[in-house]
């Protein structure tokens, strides 16, 4: 009896250990609504509004210097609640909710920053880039005077998509470069400095003469610039820097991003457009002009957008005056438009939708997906189409961030990553945001 007893209260524990972890868990499932981190320009409010966990919650924040919250009260009884953030100073802060003041089920970390401002872009421009080294998009195998074959490149553990970035330590500047350094070697055994994936390597080449042209080679084809057209996403007046395309400049051949020595920013016209189709992206076609004349420098190359500082002003006919950043937080399913040139070689407003909200604690390209519902626009286009990369999302007054990708099955339909990202790339601050806030 006494046996049978202990078996049904181990059981009674067991269970009740079972509850509380899946009440944990289905509160923490339901909370999937609020993020786990907020940007917030100083002297904004901001509602935090959720159903169910609120009404048992308790709410700390670990810094009242920073932020100050209050639970508001709801008059009638249903499972939603609202919290109110209010901020005080810049810095970090964090809420912590806890079942009944003891349970902790979500940490929210809140970011209190400066009130930023940009001039949103929309211009044609096109971009020149030099690289870094020079980039492998080929290896070629070399017969020597004897009718002998030898794949040099392979053979040393060379593969397309490297850069490379010294010989015998000394920085390679361009393929011609390249070329006259191979030639001096007179066949001697050659130090290559390579880079991929970001990660440097050493491998050792011998050149070999080739019967084709007497000429010392090791069989590498290689690339050392590229230009294409694509759209300026916003600009800061204050220290000049911009950003552009929202995604980065990979090599045509190899899919690599382009490591940057310099570049430039250059006046573009739109010529032509190739409206995109179901499994076919389109294309806006451009010339460069006032090529001697640079409108600004580039500085960086990332996988989410290309950087650098402009070396004179730009005019926005449809935004005379820098308007507010507006963070993933303050963004909604709905409306919004966007800016971009097309065949009338001005920039142009045209309507979208926002289809749906990736809420990210890191940088991603696809923070968002957009619908083009502007009639006019899909009418020249059929969408989203390559050349608009870059073009700003602006909704309720303040710039969101800018469309990146199309989908090919849907060309009406794309990717949009939050300009929050492409402000912390930018180098407009220091340090990204989450460092400008914790000093």
């Amino acid at each position: 009896m006494i046996d049978k007893f202990r078996y049904r209260k181990s059981l009674m524990i067991v269970a009740g250990i079972v509850l509380i972890f899946s009440l944990y868990a289905f509160l923490i499932e339901i909370t999937g609504g609020l993020n786990k981190e907020y940007n917030i320009s100083i002297g904004d409010d901001y509602t935090l509004s959720h159903r169910f966990p609120l009404l048992l919650s308790s709410l700390d924040s670990d810094k009242d210097s920073i932020i100050q919250i209050t639970q508001l009260e709801n008059s009638n009884f249903n499972l939603r609640r609202s919290i109110q953030v209010k901020t005080i100073d810049k810095g970090t802060a964090s809420l912590y909710l806890k079942v009944f003041g003891l349970v902790p089920y979500k940490n929210i970390k809140v970011n209190v920053i400066p009130e930023l401002q940009v001039v949103p872009g929309g211009h044609s421009i096109g971009v020149k880039l030099n690289t870094d080294g020079v980039l492998v998009v080929g290896l070629a195998q070399i017969t020597d005077l004897d009718g002998k074959g030898h794949n040099i490149g392979e053979a040393g553990g060379v593969r397309i998509g490297d850069s490379l970035i010294k010989i015998n330590n000394i920085k390679v500047e361009n393929a011609v470069h390249l070329g006259d350094i191979i030639k001096e070697s007179k066949g001697q055994p050659l130090e290559l400095t390579l880079k991929r994936d970001a990660k440097e390597y050493t491998t050792v080449l011998t050149p070999v003469k080739s019967i084709e042209d007497q000429q010392y080679r090791l069989g590498l084809w290689v690339r050392d610039k590229t230009a294409g057209v694509g759209t300026m996403t916003f600009y800061h007046p204050e220290t000049q820097k911009f950003g552009a395309l929202g995604h980065a400049i990979t090599d045509i051949d190899t899919g690599k991003i382009l490591s940057i020595k310099d570049g430039e920013i250059i006046k573009s016209r739109v010529i032509s457009i190739e409206p995109g189709k179901r499994g076919k992206p389109g294309e806006i076609r451009g010339v460069f002009y006032d090529v001697n004349d640079p409108i600004g420098k580039l500085e960086k190359n990332t996988d989410y957008g290309v950087y650098g500082e402009l070396l004179k002003g730009i005019d926005n006919e449809h935004y005379q005056k820098p308007i507010t950043v507006g963070y993933q937080h303050e963004i909604t399913e709905g409306p919004a438009h966007i800016l971009t040139t097309t065949d009338s070689n001005k920039i142009e407003k045209y309507e979208i939708e926002i289809l749906k909200i990736n809420n990210q604690t890191k940088v991603d390209g696809k923070s968002m997906i957009i619908r083009v519902t502007d009639k006019k626009l899909l009418e020249k286009t059929g969408g989203i189409i390559q050349g608009m990369s870059g073009s700003p999302i602006i909704q309720n007054g303040k710039i969101i961030g800018a469309v990146t990708h199309v989908l090919i099955n849907d060309p009406t339909k794309g990717y949009g990553i939050f300009i929050e990202w492409m402000i912390e790339q930018s180098g407009i601050f220091d340090k990204n945001l989450k460092n400008v806030v914790e000093n």
